[in-house]
């Protein structure tokens, strides 16, 4: 039973065959999905897959890219959308420093605001940090996001940071960059990481692992992360596959 805690089949990459894909993926093996948002749009489009598919849930929020486009009826829209029984998450939601593709300061506005979203409706968060990890892990603790919890999704800070996330009754999830060979850090975290605080995913469809970096990733090739996590944790797939599905049915509250 595997379990890709973090997808993206809404995206424009699986216009020709997204249905077939999604077939695909769950009958080879992956039990549950959950994709997760980055704008409105994107949001009804989460839940309508999630009410198609049985097997896949949503989660709903804007990301850090799209938080200039939001207003005062943004956070009124997701609550309604949060309201979906398919619905177990706000996100993907969080910082990115990398790109900048909106300013800082509505970047951390629209994240604490969507943090306490979360709060309110008693819903887990989905994190997203790329090359923000101070402000991220501030904006964390200053709105005690620890009350609902969640998870950093690709996760890409430092053993030390990864210390401070578990601390604040975070997951960490893992993607197929552990598999890249540059991976040192990531590998050093896992290694770190207890088995009850680990999850894994593939953010398709980007960031395909190794040995199909630069095609276009799909739930299937979550397998080539689980193997990974296995060879570093010195543990079998099997195990890593049951250990990851039960914290994500845990975390998100799915029976």
């Amino acid at each position: 039973m595997l379990f890709d805690t973090h997808a993206h089949y809404d995206d424009e990459k699986f216009d020709n065959d997204r249905y077939e894909v999604l077939k695909r993926v769950h009958e080879g093996g992956v039990s549950y999905i959950i994709n997760a948002a980055s704008n409105i749009a994107s949001s009804i489009e989460c839940i309508g897959l999630a009410q198609e598919f049985d097997f896949v849930y949503a989660a709903v929020g804007i990301h850090p890219h799209n938080v200039s486009e939001s207003n005062d009826n943004t956070i009124v829209t997701l609550a309604d959308f949060a309201g979906h029984e398919r619905v177990v998450a706000i996100g993907e939601i969080g910082l990115d420093y990398y790109y900048d593709y909106s300013p800082r300061e509505i970047q951390k506005y629209w994240f604490a605001k969507q943090i306490n979203l979360a709060k309110d409706l008693k819903l887990p968060i989905i994190v997203h940090d790329r090359d923000a990890h101070e402000d991220t892990l501030n904006i964390i603790k200053v709105e005690r996001a620890e009350e609902v919890g969640g998870v950093f999704h690709c996760y890409s800070g430092s053993v030390e940071m990864a210390r401070e996330v578990l601390k604040h009754n975070f997951y960490i999830s893992i993607g197929g960059a552990v598999t890249f060979k540059n991976a040192k850090k990531l590998i050093e975290v896992v290694k770190m990481l207890p088995n009850d605080r680990m999850l894994i995913e593939t953010d398709c469809p980007y960031l395909t692992p190794e040995p199909h970096r630069g095609k276009r990733n799909d739930s299937g090739y979550i397998r080539y992360v689980a193997e990974k996590v296995a060879e570093i944790k010195g543990i079998s797939v099997e195990e890593v596959a049951k250990i990851t599905a039960n914290n994500a049915k845990t975390l998100f509250r799915i029976v």
